[in-house]
């Protein structure tokens, strides 16, 4: 598992709101992935393989309400 590591969060503002020009808005409306892209990191930018696919689905399941068939 990756280490974690916690946002510097004046530093993501100042980029946010400063550098790409957002609205608060706008900002906190964001993902950190969509923020990391629009910052122009691409690191962990590699596509969702199969296996892992599978393992989240298997995760969270679809759920059927009483409207689904």
């Amino acid at each position: 598992m990756a280490e974690s590591r916690p946002f510097d969060w004046a530093a993501l503002l100042r980029a946010g709101l400063r550098g790409l020009g957002l609205t608060p808005d706008q900002f906190w409306a964001l993902t950190p992935a969509e923020l990391q892209v629009l910052l122009g990191d691409s690191t962990g930018s590699e596509p969702m393989g199969r296996a892992r696919l599978e393992e989240l689905a298997a995760a969270y399941p679809d759920k059927r309400g009483s409207n689904d068939e």
